[in-house]
């Protein structure tokens, strides 16, 4: 295929995409999406969709982290916030608590000393995990990261230190699913 006349969009209808009926009823990968005082409800509505495209079990919105119903929020997870459960503690550290107990490894993502580099972390597909995404400026939480069983890092090569947390949820959601699924 060397012109670009071999290829056409996918009309919706091809797409094969489930209703937020089906979605709920689904079998889910074994994910949690922790966000920790997420300032912006567009980064919010961002993790829905990737949650929602991915098929994670759930999205917990911890401190001041916005909640549904949100005009902000629902504009980029354009709907996904319907099919996605969640649930808020105004306390990440409580969330863990909660996740730990239904048996969940926690892994936040955040360049701290002896981290993890993403494209050496492995999934075990015996395992859940509940991956926590900090605050855009201070990132995650000391305290949150104190109750972590792992550290993620994703390698960087630039002159920022930092990708946009959306973007960080989609990279980190990706590859654990990808592994899930195929490896």
């Amino acid at each position: 295929m060397s012109s670009n006349e071999n290829y056409r969009k996918l009309l919706s209808e091809e797409l094969h995409r489930i209703s937020p009926e089906e979605y709920k009823s689904s079998e889910k990968h074994p994910f949690v999406i922790v966000l920790d005082n997420i300032r912006s409800a567009s980064n919010v509505g961002s993790a829905f969709r990737t949650g929602d495209s991915l098929r994670v079990e759930a999205v917990y919105l911890c401190g001041y982290t916005c909640v549904p119903p949100n005009k902000e929020l629902q504009k980029t997870a354009l709907g996904a916030q319907l099919s996605v459960p969640w649930k808020h503690f105004d306390q990440t550290v409580d969330a863990l608590s909660d996740l730990k107990s239904q048996g969940y490894e926690i892994v936040s993502v955040e360049q701290v000393e002896h981290s993890t580099m993403l494209q050496d972390f492995r999934v075990d597909k015996n395992k859940k995990y509940a991956f926590v995404f900090g605050n855009e400026v201070h990132g995650v939480a000391d305290e949150v990261i104190a109750q972590s069983d792992c550290c993620l890092e994703i390698p960087q090569y630039g002159t920022k230190h930092s990708f946009n947390v959306s973007v960080t949820c989609g990279i980190v959601l990706w590859e654990a699913v990808r592994q899930f699924l195929f490896e």
